[in-house]
């Protein structure tokens, strides 16, 4: 059976994809740039949207974007209001989403820690086979000697 979709999720899918199309063809703002919008949020009522988004260039550009973005918010609440037939269009509210970074750099902190266990695992069995012991059991040499002694 298909999965039912509520039309607040309805609608908040497609204020995203009219919101991603709007930034991409339309806004001219240079400040605005190469952003992808993560996610958006509604109100209940739809006064309010949080459109939450992430940039290519990292933290550091996004006063500017934000500025660019609040600054082109009226022409997009307009033009969402031409494409979207919903009763009350919402006001628009830019956040910048960490998630994309933060996930990447616990990536990052998981790979090497993977990297660091490996090269100690390797160091562990070189040492063993300078030893001689190649990891054999000791004791289980013991207790046969002493069966035939």
């Amino acid at each position: 059976m298909p999965k039912e979709y509520s039309r607040s999720q309805r609608v908040v899918e497609q204020i995203r994809r009219e919101l991603a199309e709007l930034i991409r063809l339309e806004v001219k703002d240079p400040r605005v740039g190469f952003i992808t919008l993560t996610d958006v949020e509604i109100t209940p009522d739809y006064a309010h949207a949080k459109v939450f988004f992430t940039n290519m260039t990292g933290e550091g550009d996004v006063p500017e974007i934000l500025q660019g973005l609040r600054r082109a918010s009226g022409f997009l609440r307009r033009e969402l209001g031409r494409r979207i037939r919903i009763h009350t269009i919402p006001e628009l509210h830019f956040h910048y989403d960490r998630s994309v970074e933060e996930g990447s750099r616990l990536s990052q902190l998981i790979d090497a820690v993977v990297k660091e266990d490996e090269s100690r695992e390797q160091e562990g069995d070189e040492s063993r086979a300078q030893d001689g012991s190649g990891g054999e059991d000791v004791a289980g040499k013991d207790d046969d000697e002493r069966a035939r002694g």
